[in-house]
């Protein structure tokens, strides 16, 4: 006889176990569980049945690998919640005591503290998995940048998430790599690149925080610890990468005066590594990085050896340019050459057909990127935001970014009417100048009158000096070139702010297109149809009107005042059936039977048959059009649907079902895109 298995010793109940299973066998609390868990990035598992993993009648909510949770027995970060809870016993039998010397010393220098360096080690096993990870830390670590300190956010935390984040913009800025970025309602987005890897983030705005209760700090801070140990290790790595000294040099007094990015100096480390080399190569390493000594040696043997090997070189391309003027007449080689010669433009991938596969386009290099704004000087007014314009500046090649004293310290200039200002950033709208005040404040002495001369008013303008709006910025660098400025002139209605991450495909409201290469057949019969039955609506109401005044017994004061004011052509029209365009023959013979009963009529009442028969003729030609347009759209969907109709019958069900739940979704975008076109047409008209 086959032994019984005993319930609960293999299948899912043998690989999943509960979150209190877990909580009993490590023997900590729940507290400490969850931050081990961040720690080492164990996530609760589904598994697919709940009542055979739960090895009890009542199913759990919370299931772990049974793996994972032998794995972290033998973890040291363990043993440091263990020793921490034996410090709390030991202080409170001293606070029990009234020994409060004692507690207070067991709590200053008695205190565990835990590395969580072979963590990172551990989780990230090269350097390309932890830029891979790097999102979700640099959101969570601007968020606490801008945090205020409380109780639950100590202010140590906060400068610690400032000084970092910094770190990391330094070297963006130096390296050229940030390539994109957005403002949305939840903030801004940034994109980088490094190394292959894009990364991307989002930074608050600089509001006044405030900080609810409903929101659990402390698990927030244990991501927290764990995002600044790998924020630093990877700062540690891209600054050496390109031998620069880890950590910066920060100027307090510059931070206390507002100073941020400025208040930070980077230096050389003297060590001239592959990637440094380059750097320097694509224009990566800052024009004021000082360069070092690559060995201790003085290289003169190298040197010699060098300028051999140059002379050798030298002499082999001289005898190939003499073979070369020996055949004037062969010209292939000079063909190939100008074939083949190297152009700084991007290859673009152009679509072949309609309907053909997208690809991605190149993107842009990062001398391109380091150079956009490189030969401009820009000044920031005090109504726009100074951190993000600076840091996207700087990172795309501004050497020189003024901003007034107001705002900070590490500008530039904080001189307005600095000549050497090209761009002036505004963010509010023109203020017309009052010539008159001007006219008179300098007509008070010479000295009043020597500054007007050489400097405009506050309100006014620079000569020569660029206006524009933030948002300039911003559609430079997502669309790699300088825009024009006109359009976002102080007081112009800026053009629509797109997100560069989401590309428009086929069937959908693009805002960069006219509204004529987007809309399809049937929505332009539509609005065709709609736009004169909106032209026709007053002549229709006149025409009910004029018809009301004849059956009131010839009671219409304003027909009878505008036919005094007819000219002598316009008392009779004539019939106005030859008029109007033919759409059969039953159809003009009831237009010719109505406009002679009409013409009747208005004889009989003394007006004039033109503002009937007119009407009348429009009305009729009107309607006869826009039925056509109707019918023709109506018949075209209908031949469309049975179409559709029919190869949905030679389907199988569960792909029928598929396309079904596609056509739904499809049919949603559709609808979307109609109303934000609809929308624009309105705007357009008005």
């Amino acid at each position: 006889m086959a032994k019984i298995k005993k319930k609960g010793t293999s299948g899912q109940a043998k690989n999943f176990i509960t979150r209190t299973q877990a909580v009993r066998k490590l023997q900590i609390s729940l507290p400490d569980f969850r931050r081990l868990c961040i720690y080492k990035g164990i996530y609760p598992r589904e598994p697919r049945n709940k009542k055979k993993a739960s090895k009890t009648s009542t199913p759990s909510t919370t299931f772990y690998y049974t793996k994972d949770i032998q794995y972290l027995l033998h973890e040291p970060i363990l043993h440091k919640f263990r020793d921490h809870k034996a410090l709390a016993k030991k202080i409170a039998r001293s606070l029990g005591r009234g020994e409060v010397g004692d507690a207070a010393r067991l709590e200053k220098t008695g205190r565990p503290r835990i590395s969580l360096d072979h963590v990172i080690k551990e989780r990230y096993p090269t350097f390309v998995d932890a830029l891979r990870d790097l999102d979700d830390a640099l959101s969570l670590l601007f968020l606490f940048a801008n945090l205020p300190s409380t109780q639950t956010v100590p202010p140590k935390t906060i400068a610690l998430c400032q000084r970092l984040c910094s770190e990391f913009q330094h070297y963006l800025i130096i390296t050229h790599s940030l390539r994109k970025s957005f403002i949305s309602i939840k903030g801004i987005y940034y994109q980088a690149t490094i190394q292959g890897q894009d990364i991307l983030w989002l930074v608050p705005h600089k509001f006044v925080q405030k900080v609810t209760g409903d929101v659990d700090f402390r698990i927030m801070g244990t991501f927290v610890d764990f995002y600044t140990t790998l924020l630093g290790f990877v700062n540690y790595r891209l600054y050496t990468s390109i031998g620069l000294v880890y950590p910066p040099k920060f100027n307090v007094n510059s931070d206390d005066k507002g100073g941020e990015l400025d208040a930070f100096t980077l230096e050389s480390s003297g060590i001239e590594t592959t990637a440094s080399i380059e750097g320097q190569a694509n224009g990566h390493v800052d024009s004021e990085q000082e360069e070092g000594p690559t060995n201790g040696h003085d290289g003169s043997e190298e040197e010699k050896g060098h300028e051999v090997e140059q002379s050798d070189a030298q002499r082999h391309a001289d005898e190939i340019g003499r073979l070369i003027a020996a055949d004037p007449n062969d010209d292939r080689d000079d063909q190939i050459m100008q074939d083949e010669a190297p152009t700084d433009a991007i290859d673009e991938f152009v679509v072949q057909g309609e309907g053909g596969d997208v690809l991605d386009q190149p993107r842009q290099s990062d001398s391109e990127a380091g150079t956009l704004f490189a030969p401009y000087s820009f000044f920031l007014s005090r109504e726009t935001p100074r951190q993000p314009l600076e840091f996207i500046l700087r990172a795309f090649g501004c050497k020189r970014v003024s901003w007034d004293e107001v705002l900070g310290d590490g500008a530039f200039t904080h001189d307005e009417f600095d000549p050497s200002i090209t761009h002036q950033v505004v963010d509010r709208p023109p203020v017309i100048q009052d010539d008159s005040i001007q006219i008179e404040t300098a007509t008070e002495g010479d000295d009043m009158e020597s500054d007007a001369v050489s400097k405009p008013a506050r309100s006014g303008r620079m000569p020569g000096r660029t206006y524009i709006q933030p948002q300039w910025i911003w559609d430079c660098i997502n669309q790699g070139k300088l825009l024009r400025s006109d359009l976002y002139a102080p007081g112009a209605t800026l053009p629509p702010h797109l997100s560069p991450w989401v590309k428009p495909t086929k069937n959908t409201y693009d805002p960069t297109v006219p509204l004529a290469d987007q809309e399809n057949s049937d929505e332009e019969g539509v609005e065709a149809e709609g736009l004169m039955d909106h032209n026709d609506a007053p002549a229709q109401v006149e025409l009910d009107e004029d018809v009301d005044s004849i059956n009131g017994h010839g009671m219409d004061v304003a027909g009878a005042g505008d036919s005094e004011d007819l000219s002598v052509d316009e008392e009779f029209g004539g019939f106005a059936s030859d008029e109007a365009p033919d759409h059969g023959a039953a159809v003009e013979e009831d237009d010719d039977r109505t406009d002679y009963q009409r013409e009747l009529e208005a004889e009989a009442a003394g007006l004039p048959y033109t503002i009937v028969g007119s009407a009348a003729a429009a009305a009729a030609a009107s309607s006869s059009t826009n039925g056509g347009l109707a019918k023709k759209a109506a018949r075209k969907r209908q031949e469309e649907e049975e179409e559709l109709e029919r190869r949905k019958m030679m389907m199988p069900k569960k792909k029928r079902k598929l396309y079904e739940k596609m056509a739904y979704s499809n049919k949603g975008k559709d609808d979307e895109a109609r109303k934000l076109r609809g929308k624009r047409r309105m705007l357009e008209k008005m």
